[in-house]
């Protein structure tokens, strides 16, 4: 997904819920205002602005739930203005029934059935109004100041790739830019540009398996996203996410189910639970710092060069070792006791500190990750973050676990952490990779907490 689309789809959320606030102090206005002398205004129980603004909050949560059932926060594909308002119609017909019936239920009188009725209607208009607004303003950020755009190397050179080209340059507010066009799939030009583009767009896939196999593996390698054109026999394909350019449907091979409104929960998650780590273990911190200090000279927090997903960020911790750690490290290779892969381990290293065998023993060392977690460097759950140095000895299978963003915990580390060896390590991160769900999470943070007590591979 665009990163425009995935920002503008999001932001409808509270869009609506502001257009559903203003459709009921709307009604409410009409009724107690302009239609007064009308009919009196004669309320049951004399409800006043302030209590029937309680009520319509509620009820905006109901219209928000009516509108998600019927498909108008969908991620995976767009639709037109007319689809769309049809389902605001049938969405917001389905929350004011709901309504009807709790106040049928409750058996309480409501002598203003306007408030109702014009509720349904301004709710209607409103948040049509609401969303024709989010068009326009993502048609105007990505079209005029290239907003979330990806970068596009086009492969084809049949019709309905000139087609796909002069679409994306007819209209800029799609989100895409062509910054390359090349007539099959040459290694050597889309090497030379490949610093510049996000995407590759396959319009001709009619060309052999094994170069479009090998086109998807270096788009996998080097974190490109791979779309392609379908024929009408790869149209059946299951794993994948449309977009649509014109009249044809662009197809995304996807890596993880981590996408849409999952990755804005996950890390809307990340962030709640980084700041409250943060401010409960704010006394540790101080205490940690001060014993630090008081052993060995340097600073407090190590920074340590990790990579997650494509990016190289410092990964904080308290300081567990002497502080020339990293430059002794070529020095005592030969005792690394990882003979299985790319990792360095060491079970009686001597550059840990007496202090710092104390913090990784109890996993206070890695508190400081909340920081990184906090400033979207990884999140809370993910596969282990690597250093650059053992990421350039990966074969090709083991850079999958890159696909997302590294992890404070994952299911790697509860399932045996650094006793693993490295290709059961990749295994099992690919796995969470593949089958990623917030219940996946919640358990693997859960089973985080009982393992910080009792797991002997953290000394």
């Amino acid at each position: 997904m665009k990163k425009s689309d995935l920002f503008f789809n999001v932001i409808r959320l509270p869009v609506d819920f502001g257009m559903l606030l203003l459709a009921g102090l709307t009604a409410y206005i009409f009724r107690t205002q302009l239609l007064s002398g009308y009919r009196p205004v004669l309320f049951q129980f004399n409800l006043p602005l302030t209590q029937f603004l309680y009520l319509v909050v509620f009820v905006s949560f109901v219209f928000l739930g009516a509108y998600a059932a019927v498909g108008l926060y969908g991620m995976r594909a767009k639709i037109g203005r007319w689809e769309e308002f049809v389902k605001i119609i049938i969405g917001s017909s389905a929350g004011i029934m709901l309504v009807i019936i709790f106040i049928f239920l409750r058996q309480e009188l409501f002598n203003s059935r306007f408030l109702v009725l014009g509720g349904w209607i301004f709710a209607i208009l409103l948040v049509t109004i609401g969303r024709q607004l989010v068009r326009l303003l993502q048609k105007i950020f990505v079209g005029k100041y290239d907003f979330g755009i990806h970068r596009v190397l086009l492969i084809g050179a049949d019709e309905v790739a000139q087609t796909i080209k002069a679409r994306i340059s007819e209209n800029p507010h799609h989100g895409y830019r062509i910054v390359g066009h090349i007539i099959e799939p040459d290694f050597l030009k889309i090497r030379e540009i490949q610093s510049d583009i996000d995407e590759v767009i396959l319009a001709n896939p009619n060309y052999p398996a094994d170069r479009v196999r090998e086109l998807v593996d270096f788009c996998n390698d080097n974190h490109i996203v791979f779309k392609f054109i379908p024929n009408i026999y790869q149209t059946l394909t299951t794993n994948f996410g449309i977009d649509l350019i014109d009249r044809f449907p662009v197809i995304e091979l996807k890596r993880t189910s981590l996408d849409g409104w999952g990755r804005v929960i996950k890390r809307s998650i990340d962030i709640a639970a980084a700041s409250l780590g943060l401010l409960l273990t704010s006394p540790i911190f101080l205490t940690c710092a001060l014993i630090i200090k008081n052993e060995t000279k340097g600073p407090v927090f190590a920074r340590l060069k990790r990579v997650s997903k494509n990016r190289e960020f410092y990964l904080y911790k308290f300081r567990s070792m002497i502080a020339n750690a990293e430059e002794l490290k070529p020095s005592l290779i030969a005792y690394n006791e990882r003979k299985d892969g790319p990792l360095f381990k060491m079970k009686d290293d001597p550059r840990v500190t007496r202090v710092g065998r104390i913090l990784r023993r109890t996993r206070i060392d890695e508190l400081p990750q909340f920081i990184n977690i906090l400033k979207g460097d990884i999140s809370l759950v993910g596969p282990r973050p690597h250093q650059p140095d053992e990421i350039q000895k990966y074969e090709k299978h083991h850079k999958k676990v890159l696909a997302i963003k590294a992890g404070a915990t994952g299911l790697a580390q509860i399932s045996g952490s650094s006793d693993l060896p490295f290709d059961e390590e990749v295994a099992i991160d690919s796995f969470y990779i593949e089958h990623w769900s917030l219940l996946l999470d919640m358990r693997i943070i859960f089973r985080t907490f009982l393992k910080m007590f009792r797991d002997p591979s953290a000394v």
